[in-house]
Formats: C-alpha cells, structure tokens, sequence
C-alpha cells in the first residue's frame, strides 16, 4: 500500500513538473513571437502610466518618485517635480495620440494641469523643482533652493510648447488650452535670471537672492534651457548670453576620444558624463541633422551612447551581467543612493539603468533592442513592474528595488515615441518662436526654413 502511495505521489510530482515546463516553453514560445514594434508599444505603455494612472491626485502632474516596494526614501504623494512633470506631459501626449487614453479625456488631464500652474507658486514666472501637488506651494528641494529652478522650468516648457502645437489647430476647448499655454511661456522671465551678465542662473529664491551661485555652462543636459532663453518672444536673451555662457566663448569644444568613439564637446568633471545629457534636452529638440558652431549633436549623442556601450562591454571592474545587451549608466538610484553613473572606472558602481539604454533607442535602435529583450525576457521578474521597467538594479549586489523616478520613467515612453513616429520633435521644432531662437543662434536644422 505504501508502495503505491509513494509511486502516486511520484507520478503527481512528475506531472505537475511537466505542467511546470510546457507553461514554461509556451511563455517563452509566445515572448519570441512579440515583434519589436509590439514590444515597443507594451513598455512605452506601461511606462507612460507612471504619469497617468500614477499622477498625484490633485493637480495631475508627476509625483517626483514612486517606491512599490516601501523602501527609503518614502513616497510622499503630494509631492511633484516640474521637469519630471514636463517628461510626463510628453508622454501623455504620445499616449493621446497613441489611443493609450481618449482625446477627451487627455484634454481634461491637460486643463488639470494647466489650471495647477496658473495658479502655483513661481518666481519671476520660473516654477520651482518641487511643488505640493495638492496646493501648489513650493516644497524646497534644498535649504536655500526654495525658488525659481530655471533648469526644469525648461524642461517643463519644453513639454507646453509641445502641447501648444498639439492643440492649435483643434477643436474650441483645444484652441482655448493652447492660448493658455502661450500665456506661460511669454510669462517666463528668462532674462531676469541673467543676473545681469552673459549667461543664466540654474536658482533664484525670494529668500536667498542668487546666494546658489549656479551659472549654467555646457556642456551637460541645459542645452535646451538657452534654445528656449533665446526664443522668447517676450523675456529673450540675447545671441551673447549663449555664445559667452553656454559656449564660453568656445571653450565649449574640446574634442577627445572615450572608448574608440570622438566626442566634440567638453563633458564637465569627466570624459563622458552619464547618459541623460543626451536625453532631457532632445526629448523636443530634434537632434537630427541639429549643428551649430561648435559641433553636431546628433553624433555627440550617438557616441555618447556608443562609448556607454563599449565600456559595459569592456567590463573593466568585471561587474556581474554586464555586456552587449545590459548596459546603461545614467543618473539614478544606486545601492548607495542617487548617484550619477557615467561610462568611467570612478563612476561606475555596478548599476544599471534601463532608462539609459531605452531612451537611447533613436541613437542606436538595434543595441537598445537588445537590451530591451533581454531585461524583458530574462530579467522580467526582477526588473518590471506595474510602470514598466524599475529605476535601476545591480546583479552584482543581487540589488532589485521596486523604485521609480519620474525624471527617469519620462524619457523612455518620449524617446520611444520618437523613434517610432517622431511626434515630439516634430511639434517642438514646429513651433515659431523656437525656429526664429534657433536661427538667432546659427544653428542648422532640416526644420529651419528661410
């Protein structure tokens, strides 16, 4: 009798084990025939509902983070960024035009959004880096930084400008939004933020005056930020303030080679800086065929991109996974907290970052792909969760924390749908202001007309 007991659970376990198996070799039969643009769509999906289902409740925007899993630093759900808040907003808009979400319903989150910044605390029309969602007060992101942050206003703008090419030509209600947005953007005084010389100021706080003391020189993620300066078609800054701040007088250029890859511009404190210089700014600048004087940004970031391949391959502290389809350093959690990761010995921790790869993918779509499938298929446990793809993780550290962030949960859902249509880039760079900007500091592009 025992005999056969035994010989019954014997041949349970078997089967269960089969069962076990076949469901196994079915998932993984079904993973290889999702197609890249069917994969494509799944994550820039469920990435872009960090920012809709996941937006603080009040006013609609980006909360600054997310943690599934609890763990330091806590969610604080009132709690939302501006710049981040601008990724989001592209995002949404891709979504929109995706059918992710309704066009009806789309607007209302837009009007949400707009009515929030009508009203919220600003500076000399400069929002700060963080607000109170549900009351449109600023929370300081540092003792003295409880001001204008003139740096994430321009990636907020980056985003409205976007939206305002969206809306133009819509319906009533659209037309109305699109008017309002027009108002914000004349409304920010990128001159004041001067401070009476030739370049801007990242802060200035009602409180500590200009006692950051942050002049915004390149080369880094603030490109952008001049372009939008020198397009205001109320608050301009003059051709100098780029040329003598940003570019310092060319000293901007400084061409050197990382990796086996040329890089024309000088990357502050490093010989590669991490991988969102190459994203934040181009998330509507269309970098494509974008030159001026001192070089040509569609090859400055292809190679950037390109040389934080190589080093991963290289591999040269022999860290745990790394390789041709894992790698990825960028700005980011890191086992010991938010740390900017570069393609360099003293900078790399063993981390990698899926939004560095992923939002890669219109410089190097055939590498970010690999990354892609293998974070998805053989990683997919560790790595994904309710919006896609978690900030970061170290196979090395055996670190998988279930964190967002919402600066980089943006660029991926942005950059994808730029390289599968192009949405973003063509709006931004359709707009007046930013095309007469753009030719007031010499810069060649397909989307400049004479």
């Amino acid at each position: 009798m025992r005999t056969t007991i035994i010989i019954l659970n014997i041949t349970c376990l078997l089967v269960v084990l089969l069962s076990v198996t076949a469901c196994k070799i079915t998932n993984k039969e079904t993973e290889k025939v999702l197609s890249d643009g069917d994969l494509i769509d799944l994550v820039q999906k469920q990435t872009f509902n960090y920012f809709w289902e996941g937006a603080e409740p009040v006013s609609g925007l980006a909360c600054e983070r997310i943690n599934i899993d609890g763990v330091y630093p806590q969610n604080d759900r009132h709690v939302v960024t501006s710049g981040g808040s601008g990724f989001g907003l592209m995002a949404i808009l891709a979504g929109i035009d995706r059918g992710y979400v309704s066009r009806e319903e789309g607007l209302e989150r837009m009007t949400r959004i707009v009515d929030f910044l009508e009203k919220a605390d600003c500076f000399h029309g400069v929002w700060p880096h963080w607000w109170y969602g549900n009351t449109g007060k600023v929370k300081p992101f540092s003792p003295k930084d409880d001001g204008g942050d003139l740096v994430e206003t321009a990636f907020l703008v980056q985003a409205l400008l976007c939206l305002h090419q969206y809306y133009l030509e819509g319906n009533e209600a659209e037309r109305k939004l699109a008017m309002r947005i027009d108002k914000l953007w004349r409304e920010v005084e990128w001159d004041w933020y001067q401070n009476d010389q030739h370049t801007l100021f990242w802060h200035w706080s009602p409180n500590y005056g200009w006692e950051m003391d942050f002049p915004v020189r390149g080369y880094n993620e603030c490109l952008v930020m001049y372009i939008l300066a020198a397009s205001s078609p109320t608050h301009g800054v003059s051709a100098e303030v780029y040329h003598d701040g940003w570019a310092q007088g060319g000293k901007i250029v400084q061409p050197h080679e990382v990796e086996g890859y040329s890089l024309q511009f000088r990357h502050q404190g490093t010989q590669v800086g991490p991988l969102f210089w190459a994203h934040y700014s181009f998330l509507g600048l269309d970098p494509r065929g974008l030159k001026d004087q001192y070089g040509d940004y569609w090859q400055e970031n292809k190679n950037h991109t390109l040389i934080n391949r190589a080093y991963s391959i290289r591999n040269p502290k022999h860290y745990k996974g790394y390789g041709a389809d894992c790698w990825g350093m960028t700005a980011s959690y890191s086992v010991k907290g938010y740390h900017a990761h570069t393609a360099s010995e003293e900078n790399d921790m063993g981390v990698i970052s899926p939004t560095a790869s992923l939002s890669s993918i219109a410089y190097t779509p055939e590498y970010s792909l690999e990354v892609l499938r293998n974070l998805y298929q053989n990683k997919r446990d560790k790595v994904w969760g309710k919006y896609g793809f978690y900030d970061a993780f170290s196979d090395t550290e055996g670190w998988y924390p279930q964190q967002y962030l919402a600066i980089d949960q943006g660029p991926i859902a942005v950059m994808m749908e730029n390289y599968r249509s192009g949405l973003l880039w063509k709006l931004f760079m359709s707009h007046p202001d930013i095309q007469n900007g753009l030719k007031k500091l010499g810069f060649q592009s397909p989307w400049l007309t004479d």
